[in-house]
């Protein structure tokens, strides 16, 4: 048992290593395949020669990303096949579509274009070349939404039934799983939230050549490009995550009480702006779940229903099946050792299922599959020894979700701060507080993005496909010593990617603050 958990553990820290690497790349080129197809516009309204320049620099660096992003998704994908074969048979015909979807239509629609994008100039047709910068931003974008369909289903299963012939889940409904609600909020807030990260990084860029004196004009341009498609991206980010709590709430309510570190609910409950976790709190103590903490009334209950007078379920009143109405009676729902138990009853139709199949009873096997089918809700429940293995990491859940949350407003303001500097009072671009802001939200910006993931893939731990598989029973049968050796291999790898592709960026962005664009054609 113990090598078991270890193998877990193990699996899922390098999962976790890959993808938090790979998100480092994925948003930047949601976002700057925007800006740079703007950019590309403006270029091919006006024939400027400043916006040719300035297309073409940030395009650059939009490559040397892409490279190296693409590197670290396809490893990631792999993952499933090595580290968690279990799952990929339990629901390889559901998992699969999208991602299959993602590799065959939108990322080659993607790789195809940006060779058009990159190696086109002068071959082909100003507006071919401007149609094929576009299609590649929409390509990335496509390729986002499927795998993200991929990852919503997990949150969210759905579209799917179990056949207990084939011992795994089958889809009977794509439209279920490609339309999702989770899915479909969880792509509007990545792909905005990438677009948010693309501007503050051109800002930060910008402020860099103006703190150097350089091409004034280039960062100027830049600033109100990054900054206008930032600023959108901000606001549509905040629409697209207020959809999501009413996701979170309704369907992954542990993982939203984890967010909150709420144990005990109420009608009307407030919402922690800021505050301070008890590391001595856990749910079989009494003890206060906060050594501080500022709230706002009743906050938590309209984020969760858009009802300030709702009820919202702390982590003890879910693993007690409790709920109450605004008058304060009490409804009562399945307890988390209730769900334990009807998962077992699952698991045993499965047994009796697959013993009368052998025996080619048909009359048990249908008696069995109607058993499992009426149970199979809670199939994951079956898997766990206690209620509270059902609850996610409290504290890492909490602190992502606030740091998400205060890094969002403080680069809200970033955003209107720079766009009101640029457009009413561009003489405050030559102080150094305003430079230094822009250019240190550079890494502000990545470890928000980053809070956000950790938020959404922690907060529903233990479960990889949620209430129907844990992570335990989705492993692959390989040994720690192996998971631990890949592991360390894909952080050196992933760190000299990360690494090069830093020092890669640096270069081009100073070779190209040495370069005159301020003299060229308007």
């Amino acid at each position: 048992m113990n090598d078991l958990m270890s193998v877990v553990d193990w699996s899922r820290a390098q999962f976790a290593l890959t993808a938090m690497y790979h998100w480092l790349f994925v948003p930047l080129t949601l976002g700057i395949s925007v800006i740079v197809a703007v950019m590309e516009t403006m270029y091919y309204r006006t024939r400027s020669e400043k916006w040719l320049a300035l297309t073409k620099f940030w395009m650059l660096l939009l490559g040397i990303n892409f490279a190296v992003g693409v590197a670290t998704g396809i490893i990631l994908e792999f993952e499933f096949g090595s580290n968690w074969s279990n799952y990929s048979w339990f629901v390889g015909d559901i998992f699969g579509a999208p991602l299959a979807i993602e590799g065959l239509l939108a990322f080659f629609m993607e790789s195809t274009f940006i060779a058009v994008m990159f190696f086109g100039w002068k071959k082909v047709s100003p507006g071919f070349h401007l149609a094929s910068t576009w299609l590649t931003a929409i390509g990335a974008s496509l390729s986002a939404l499927w795998i993200l369909v991929a990852n919503g289903w997990m949150q969210y299963p759905v579209g799917m039934e179990f056949d207990p012939a084939q011992m795994r889940n089958v889809m009977d409904d794509f439209w279920a799983v490609a339309l999702s609600p989770v899915a479909i909020h969880k792509f509007f807030h990545s792909v905005f939230s990438g677009w948010a990260l693309a501007g503050v990084f051109v800002m930060g860029v910008s402020c860099w050549f103006l703190y150097k004196g350089r091409n004034k004009a280039m960062a100027i341009r830049s600033i109100k490009v990054g900054g206008c498609v930032g600023m959108a991206g901000m606001l549509l980010t905040m629409w697209s995550g207020d959809s999501s709590a009413l996701d979170v709430a309704r369907v992954q309510p542990m993982k939203l009480a984890a967010m909150e570190g709420l144990y005990n609910g109420k009608c009307g409950q407030e919402i922690v702006a800021f505050g301070i976790l008890n590391p001595d709190k856990t749910p079989e103590n009494d003890a206060d779940p906060y050594l501080m903490d500022i709230s706002i009334p009743k906050g938590l209950s309209f984020l969760a229903t858009h009802d300030f007078n709702a009820f919202v379920p702390g982590i003890n009143d879910l693993i007690d099946g409790i709920e109450l109405t605004e008058n304060g009676d009490t409804i009562r729902k399945e307890s988390y050792a209730e769900r334990m138990a009807i998962g077992r009853k699952a698991h045993e139709a499965l047994r009796a299922f697959d013993a009368a199949s052998a025996c080619g009873d048909s009359a048990a096997m249908a008696t069995a599959a109607a058993d499992l089918k009426a149970n199979y809700r809670y199939f994951g429940y079956g898997y766990l020894n206690s209620p509270y293995e059902a609850v996610p990491p409290v504290a890492l859940t909490f602190y992502s979700f606030h740091t998400m949350v205060i890094l969002g407003g403080y680069l809200l303001a970033l955003f209107a701060v720079m766009l009101w500097v640029v457009y009413r009072r561009r003489e405050w671009l030559g102080k150094r507080w305003l430079q230094w802001a822009g250019m240190v939200s550079i890494p502000i910006v990545w470890v928000c993005s980053q809070a956000g993931w950790v938020t959404a893939e922690v907060g529903r731990q233990p479960w990889i496909i949620q209430d129907i598989m844990p992570c335990s029973a989705a492993i692959s049968d390989i040994s720690a010593d192996t998971v631990q050796t890949t592991f360390w291999m894909f952080a050196v790898v992933f760190t000299a990617f990360l690494a090069a592709e830093i020092g890669i960026m640096l270069k081009q962005i100073a070779k190209g603050s040495k370069t005159d664009y301020d003299s060229l054609k308007d």
